[in-house]
């Protein structure tokens, strides 16, 4: 299926929009598609794409300079990050201080968990 991915985590009828890759062609049959040609122009009316773009440049530019030795483990940690801040950004470092604070009330994060390992991994390289 071509576009099984998009299938699985996108739900049927949703708006999606795309830039012009001929990929893409066809889906529209499940999704409200509209697409931008950017041979043509960067924006047309209420389609825009570069929210994306600019979700991965702000990804990359923090990978490779914040995250320079990051563990690919934490990958998943590193993304949820950025999803925040990116999707916060119209909020205060305040603001976005407090969502953290009454997000993590009752959690706790084990450091065994933290890095990965098992306890017996841990122990071995303390030893």
């Amino acid at each position: 299926m071509k576009f099984r991915a998009t299938c699985e985590h996108v739900l049927k009828g949703s708006n999606l929009n795309t830039d012009a890759l001929r990929s893409y062609i066809g889906m529209n049959k499940d999704y409200n598609h509209k697409v931008i040609d950017y041979a043509i122009y960067y924006a047309k009316g209420h389609v825009p794409t570069n929210g994306l773009g600019n979700f991965w440049c702000f990804l990359k530019r923090t990978i490779h300079g914040t995250y320079v030795n990051g563990e690919p483990f934490h990958l998943f940690r590193y993304l949820d990050e950025k999803a925040f801040l990116f999707n916060e950004r119209a909020d205060t470092d305040d603001g976005r201080f407090m969502k953290v604070i009454r997000s993590i009330v009752g959690k706790g994060l084990k450091y065994v968990n933290l890095i990965g390992k098992g306890c017996d991994d841990f122990q071995q390289a303390l030893a």
